[in-house]
C-alpha cells in the first residue's frame, strides 16, 4: 500500500513538473512576440510631428529693363532719281568690268555672281544701295512706257518660260541702244557668266516682261 502511494504520489508530481515546464516553455515563447508587437504597435500608433519645410528668403527681383528699341525691318535703299543720267556712261563701265564673271547663285563678286547680284553690285560700287532681290528690284523706280523708250542704264526684267505670266527670275542693265530692234544689255547668264545680248534675240524678246527706270 505505501508503495503504491509513494507511485501515485511520484507521477503526481512528475506531472506537475512537465506541466510547469510546458507553461514556461509556452510563456517564453510568446512573451518576446507580444513585447514586439506592442512596440510595434505604438510605433505604428505615435505620430511623429510633421516637419516644416526652412522658411525661404525673399528672392530679390531684377529692375524692371527698359524695352529695347525696334529695329525697322525695311532696308533703307537709295531715293529713286537721286543718281544724275550723266553717271549713266559709269554705270556701264563698271557693268563691264565683270564680263566673264562665272554664274554663281547668290553671289556679290568677280568669283561668282548672279543676276540681281551683278545689278546691286554694280550700284554698290557707285555707293548707291538698291534691293538685291530681282522681284524687288522689278519695283523700284519708274516703270518705263514701251520697248521704245528703254535707254542705257534701265533695268530688264525677265519670266521663266516664253509668252507665259510668272514671276521675275531674270534681270539686266541695258548698256546700249543701237536701233530699233537692237537694244543690247549685260546680265549674269546661268550658262555662260556675264554677258552682253541682244533684248530681241529669240530668246529674250519672249520672255522680257518688262523694264525699270531706277534713277
Amino acid at each position: 500500500m505505501k508503495k503504491y502511494l509513494s507511485q501515485s504520489l511520484s507521477c503526481t508530481i512528475f506531472t506537475i513538473l512537465i506541466t510547469t515546464l510546458l507553461f514556461s516553455c509556452d510563456v517564453f515563447r510568446t512573451t518576446p512576440e507580444r513585447h514586439s508587437s506592442s512596440r510595434s504597435t505604438t510605433s505604428r500608433g505615435r505620430t511623429s510631428p510633421s516637419r516644416r519645410p526652412p522658411a525661404r528668403k525673399p528672392v530679390a527681383k531684377a529692375p524692371a529693363r527698359k524695352p529695347a528699341p525696334t529695329r525697322s525691318t525695311t532696308p533703307t535703299y537709295s531715293r529713286p532719281g537721286s543718281v544724275n543720267t550723266a553717271n549713266i556712261p559709269e554705270v556701264v563701265q563698271i557693268a563691264r568690268t565683270y564680263t566673264g564673271t562665272p554664274y554663281r547663285s547668290g553671289g556679290n563678286d568677280k568669283d561668282g555672281i548672279d543676276c540681281s547680284g551683278l545689278i546691286c553690285q554694280v550700284y554698290s560700287e557707285m555707293g548707291v544701295k538698291v534691293p538685291r532681290i530681282s522681284w524687288q528690284q522689278s519695283e523700284f523706280g519708274q516703270e518705263v512706257g514701251s520697248v521704245a523708250e528703254i535707254k542705257p542704264g534701265d533695268w530688264l526684267f525677265f519670266v521663266p518660260e516664253a509668252g507665259k505670266e510668272g514671276y521675275v527670275s531674270h534681270a539686266g542693265i541695258v548698256t546700249d541702244v543701237r536701233g530699233r530692234d537692237e537694244i543690247i544689255f549685260i546680265h549674269a547668264s546661268t550658262s555662260r557668266g556675264v554677258r552682253e545680248d541682244n533684248l530681241f534675240s529669240t530668246y529674250f524678246k519672249g520672255r522680257f516682261v518688262k523694264a525699270m527706270r531706277p534713277f
